[in-house]
């Protein structure tokens, strides 16, 4: 890994804190970038989470509203067959 900063003061106080906290110069900034990046997704994620139950909520309501059900629409069309069943008997009569 090629550490190269461009401001000494920078890479001093990088190194200082690496130093207070016993690890090397590269496994303090992998460990810095892996908490901030772990940081991000769980920001993330909680946003999603959110995202996912407010979409949830909005499609259980109108879920009542517009789609009147499985059960309803079998029975709509057994009704259908009952009727075109009794209008083709009226023909052969």
């Amino acid at each position: 890994m090629n550490l190269r900063f461009p401001d000494p003061a920078q890479r001093a106080a990088i190194e200082a804190a690496a130093r207070q906290e016993g690890v090397s110069l590269q496994e303090y900034i992998l460990s810095a970038a892996y908490t901030r990046a772990t940081a991000v997704e769980a920001r993330f994620l909680d946003a999603f989470k959110g995202s996912v139950s407010r979409s949830g909520d909005a499609f259980t309501e109108a879920a009542g509203t517009t789609d009147p059900g499985r059960e309803l629409r079998a029975a709509e069309l057994a009704a259908r067959r009952s009727l075109e069943e009794l209008q083709e008997r009226g023909h052969a009569a």
